[in-house]
């Protein structure tokens, strides 16, 4: 069922402060008697430590406590596997790697007191091949891997820190029964999230319970990872996010919090740590993986494709976060919204001595798709079919059986097809002989879970939403007053919002997964839903009729046809005062995952059936120097499937960021590494993101399909499939006008310009 209302404008509660410098973030906070934190780290990629002799810092003026791993309980942690302490303790497994912790009376007093510390460390070979690192020959990152507690399903071997593998059919069989069978291999480097605010926390202890202001994507998250390494009870933490300026997934997880909380404990003064922008390129453990992809598949002449096999090695880097379920994620992506009827897909998370992976925007999506769409350009090439007509014909639709086994109900990836390649001209515009528009479809899945939120009216007829879920900046926190506003006929803009605050709200996932709306918006509709029922009830009572006939719009309660009999809802409000409160909780389960067939799955996270998945075309025209390499995209057409468009002014928003954020990884934003694992760029100089100058026209279309166990009002996630599609299509432009594909992301002029000279070969 498609569907598409029209919405009013209204202002963002947190936008005034934002736009007018007034709004605070965790780096403005000041506390009386506040200390300043610093951290010593590792320095090199690989070593063991010999040395650690703190006393020296402890004795410099200003300074007040220095901590290592001797002073914090001694466990491991970790999402998925738990291969990490807080501090490094015996071996240092990457360069940022925090080993020992000081608070100062200023900053200068901290660095003298970081200066002070002794570390001598013995430098090991850095194992910095992902692909060398999953033989038998290779030396291990952890060599007590086994001892290593895991969960979420992984399947663990020596460097693998788990592995993941997609089966349907039987896919070498079907293999040699295929007209054409075509083989491509890609490379994609590592790169940051990098929002603009850097990393801050803030801790201060009032007798045994602890504050903690972070920047953080998940404040839930980060107080359970404090309370976990630290050894306290949830009720004795809690944690408040003030305005996030961004995260992109670099913020997701827990990681620095504990240490903050930990020196202030150590102090008995509030603490604060604010990253420089090095720090921040070099010691969070949430990094875009790069991967290795080989990709087979077995095409008809009549442009079927009939099998399907694969390889992905994934850049676990040193320690696992919330990496574990990657593989089945790079498998899915690999695999593709295809109708494919045999596949088979193996994928391992491997250790380096890298800076750990993490959840950045879309997780090995972009990577997966840009790798995946360059070989589906090849094989529309190998049988001479024009690329767009070979996804038309191949791409999933409406009660198509996807990649392992999973029935579609009504989706709009065609419909996405035609709406960008139309929309971009595409096979009708004459371009210059240095232009070409490429093309890419994506896929995204929604994250159902359980969420919670409470709603209120006040006497006066105003309404407030508490909730523990957390804004980033996509606007998704502030969409919810919408919400209620729908529900209980009032204004969006007579909502308050108190949340990021884990003492006020009930619990939520965070900023992640592209769920905040999809759960929390159930989650208050539900809540106002319960008032709105209170409200045709009082209605009812004073002028003797149903409460079916109550309906609630433009801040009264009429009964239906007869606007002389009806009340205003803030008269409601006050007379509950005195009989029952307008209050109302809800929350959203996690709704059913659909049934698979004909298909079997390794190392399986839940993640092989897809909830709400979301689809998406882009339609991207770019312009090559081929004297230079150098690409410059000139206009973008995306069109998504995200279901029903709750607030389009801010998904409009969320694709225009998505796409930018697709550009800088496909043409500039990638991590190097020197021969010791240390990166060479981690510097805004030298890692080059793109600016305003750099943005092409972005032009967006909805294609709206109304979404059973969804989010509220047939709504899916929009903020992380915007960034999927966009590398690929850029790709398949370059490839078009240079003659061959771009094998390594990003396509940076030198990459491109070897390409276009040579025989597709992979640049170094």
């Amino acid at each position: 069922m498609r569907h598409s209302e029209p919405m009013r404008r209204f202002v963002r509660a947190d936008g005034p402060e934002k736009v007018t410098g007034s709004g605070r973030y965790t780096a403005d906070l000041t506390l009386t008697g506040q200390l300043i934190a610093k951290f010593r780290y590792a320095e090199v990629s690989h070593g063991r430590i010999t040395k650690l002799d703190v006393s020296a810092a402890r004795e410099v003026a200003g300074v007040l406590a220095v901590l290592t791993q001797d002073d914090v309980p001694d466990l491991r942690y970790g999402d998925a596997v738990a291969d990490r302490t807080l501090f490094a303790r015996d071996v240092v497994r990457f360069e940022g790697e925090v080993i020992a912790a000081v608070a100062a009376t200023s900053a200068q007093a901290a660095q003298a007191g970081i200066d002070a510390i002794i570390v001598e460390i013995d430098e090991l070979p850095a194992i910095t091949d992902v692909e060398e690192a999953l033989t038998e020959q290779s030396p291990l990152v952890h060599e007590g891997w086994a001892d290593y507690e895991s969960g979420w399903g992984c399947e663990r071997n020596r460097n693998v820190a788990s592995f993941s593998s997609i089966s349907k059919g039987d896919a070498a069989a079907a293999m040699n029964t295929a007209d054409h069978v075509v083989s491509s291999r890609f490379v994609a480097d590592g790169s940051h999230a990098l929002p603009i605010e850097p990393r801050s926390v803030v801790a201060q202890w009032e007798g045994n319970k602890v504050t903690i202001w972070t920047s953080t994507q998940v404040p839930f998250k980060a107080r359970d990872g404090v309370c976990e390494t630290l050894g306290l009870p949830s009720n004795r933490v809690r944690v408040i996010v003030p305005h996030l300026g961004g995260g992109f997934g670099g913020k997701c997880g827990f990681h620095f919090e504990a240490h903050i909380a930990a020196l202030s404990r150590a102090a008995r003064r509030p603490v604060k740590l604010v990253f420089s922008r090095e720090e921040e390129f070099l010691a969070p453990d949430r990094r875009r993986e790069g991967i290795v992809f080989e990709v087979t598949s077995g095409v008809m002449d009549n442009g079927d494709i009939v099998a399907r096999t694969g390889k992905v090695v994934v850049d676990n880097g040193a320690y696992t976060a919330d990496a574990g379920f990657f593989p089945q994620m790079a498998s899915m992506h690999l695999a593709g919204p295809y109708k494919v009827a045999n596949v088979h897909i193996d994928a391992h998370l491997v250790y380096t001595n890298h800076q750990p992976s993490g959840s950045v925007r879309a997780p090995t999506a972009p990577q997966a798709c840009w790798a995946l769409e360059s070989h589906t350009d090849e094989l529309a090439a190998a049988i001479g079919m024009d690329p767009v007509d070979f996804r038309l014909r191949n791409c999933v639709d409406t009660g198509d059986e996807g990649v392992v086994g999973q029935t579609y109900d009504e989706i709009g990836l065609i419909e996405c097809i035609e709406a960008a390649t139309g929309a971009a001209g595409y096979g009708r515009t004459e371009l210059a002989a240095d232009e070409a528009i490429g093309v890419a479809v994506g896929w995204w899945p929604s994250f159902p879970g359980a969420s919670g939120a409470y709603v209120k009216l006040e006497a006066d007829g105003s309404g407030e939403i508490i909730t523990g879920a957390q804004e980033c900046g996509t606007g998704s926190v502030m969409t919810l007053r919408q919400l209620a506003a729908d529900e209980l006929g009032m204004d969006p803009e007579d909502f308050q919002i108190v949340y990021q605050d884990t003492a006020a709200g009930p619990y939520d996932a965070g900023a992640t997964g592209s769920q905040t709306l999809l759960n929390n918006g159930r989650a208050v509709q539900n809540a106002s839903r319960q008032i709105a029922g209170q409200l045709r009830q009082m209605a009812a009572d004073r002028f003797e009729a149903s409460p079916d006939d109550i309906v609630l719009g433009d801040g009264v309660a009429m009964v239906v046809g007869t606007p002389d009999r009806s009340v205003p809802i803030a008269e409601l409000a006050r007379s509950s005062m005195n009989t029952e409160l307008l209050l109302g909780h809800g929350s959203s389960a996690p709704v059913d995952t659909p049934v698979l067939r004909n298909s079997t799955c390794v190392g399986d996270m839940g993640l092989s059936a897809w909830i709400g998945p979301q689809f998406s075309c882009h339609a991207v025209r770019v312009k090559v120097d081929r004297d230079t390499g150098v690409a410059r995209v000139v206009s973008v057409h995306a069109a998504h499937d995200s279901g029903t468009i709750i607030n389009p002014i801010a998904a409009r928003g969320q694709i225009e960021g998505g796409v930018v954020m697709g550009i800088g990884q496909a043409l500039s934003e990638g991590t190097q590494y020197d021969e010791r694992g240390a990166q060479r760029n981690a510097a805004l100089l030298e890692y080059k993101l793109q600016t305003a100058a750099d943005i092409p026209p972005i032009h967006t279309k909805f294609v709206e399909v109304f979404t059973n166990d969804a989010g509220p009002n047939g709504a899916k996630g929009v903020a992380e499939a915007p960034n999927v599609a966009t590398a690929a299509a850029i790709a398949n432009a370059i490839s078009k006008v240079v003659g061959a594909p771009v094998r390594q992301l990003p396509m940076t002029a030198e990459r491109v310009w070897e390409h276009s000279v040579g025989n597709g070969e992979v640049a170094s």
